[in-house]
């Protein structure tokens, strides 16, 4: 078998939303740590999510002065879900590493992952932070609890503390770009698939530049989204409830009449009774919710929607 020399190739994906003033620096690092791997061919595919800042300026600008950097400009933001399968989709490296701009995910980590792929066999090196210094510390708390409560109702596996920002070669790659659903979790969709990933821990890294994009109620919706992708539990536990309060409801009506036959006066005690059909009502509407929420990622999925929609971008094989 005639040998060859052809350089492993990385695609570097790199989800952006208003990065306009971190992408100098996440650039220059990206170079930094690249200039030490040599034996690596590199591709930097920035994702424009819709930006409203000068995002898409500075892409450009990085494109003309570099070959390598190549960049899809969404025609809205369509989320970070739609920029990771965009990247996934148009990422033509041997292998394929995901990361954000604002250096939170260190490129330092990279050669130390290339090695975990390359030379110990895994499929993918995957980041998980140890540490959540300078997050608000109830942000941490309801992340640590949102993990607890996923690795209890989910057949997935979700590594607390993991982050997007892990390196996968192309068989699994290609695993996650069968997967073809409009509402998207990528952390729970890293596990479904399966394959040996190899985790790596780091202490949490500050914003290098720039304003944070997740507040903690866009945190919370990111979290149910996750909840109702990879588990059916909480449509259980509505039809659990349902069923207790039925046999809550079936000793009500066996204690008033009893009580009526003894004692007479059932009458009496409308004030406990509001309360109670307060709390029933708040009870249906609860599982109600429960059902829509599942009833309309459903819905959403039917359409068949396109996951994102390409306005700009300087890949050739994009129109």
């Amino acid at each position: 078998m005639k040998a060859t020399n052809r350089k492993t190739k990385i695609s570097v994906i790199v989800p952006c939303y208003n990065e306009a003033e971190a992408l100098p620096y996440f650039y220059e690092e990206m170079n930094r740590i690249a200039d030490g791997m040599q034996e690596n061919d590199f591709e930097i595919l920035f994702i424009n999510d819709g930006s409203r800042d000068a995002t898409l300026d500075e892409m450009k600008q990085l494109a003309a002065r570099d070959a390598r950097v190549k960049y899809i400009s969404f025609s809205r933001n369509f989320g970070k879900e739609a920029a990771i399968y965009a990247g996934l989709k148009h990422a033509d490296g041997d292998l394929v590493a995901i990361m954000d701009a604002d250096l939170q995910d260190p490129p330092s980590l990279l050669p130390q992952m290339y090695h975990a792929v390359m030379e110990e066999g895994y499929d993918s090196a995957a980041t998980r932070r140890v540490t959540r210094k300078g997050e608000p510390q109830i942000r941490s708390f309801f992340a640590r609890q949102f993990y607890k409560l996923m690795n209890k109702i989910s057949d997935t596996d979700i590594v607390d503390g993991a982050r997007d920002f892990r390196l996968m070669n192309r068989p699994f790659v290609n695993a996650l770009l069968e997967l073809g659903e409009y509402n998207r979790f990528s952390k729970g969709l890293f596990g479904w698939v399966g394959f040996q990933t190899k985790w790596i821990e780091f202490e949490n890294v500050e914003r290098v530049a720039g304003e944070t994009k997740w507040s903690f109620w866009k945190l919370l919706a990111y979290s149910i989204e996750g909840i109702v992708a990879f588990s059916t539990k909480p449509l259980a536990i509505a039809s659990y409830m349902g069923v207790g309060m039925c046999g809550v409801g079936a000793l009500a009506i066996i204690f008033v009449i009893v009580r009526q036959l003894l004692f007479g006066g059932s009458a009496f005690g409308w004030p406990s009774l509001v309360c109670i059909i307060l709390f029933l009502g708040g009870l249906q509407l609860l599982c109600i919710g429960i059902l829509g929420t599942y009833l309309s990622k459903t819905y959403l999925e039917v359409k068949h929607r396109p996951i994102y929609i390409c306005k700009e971008t300087n890949l050739p094989d994009e129109e």
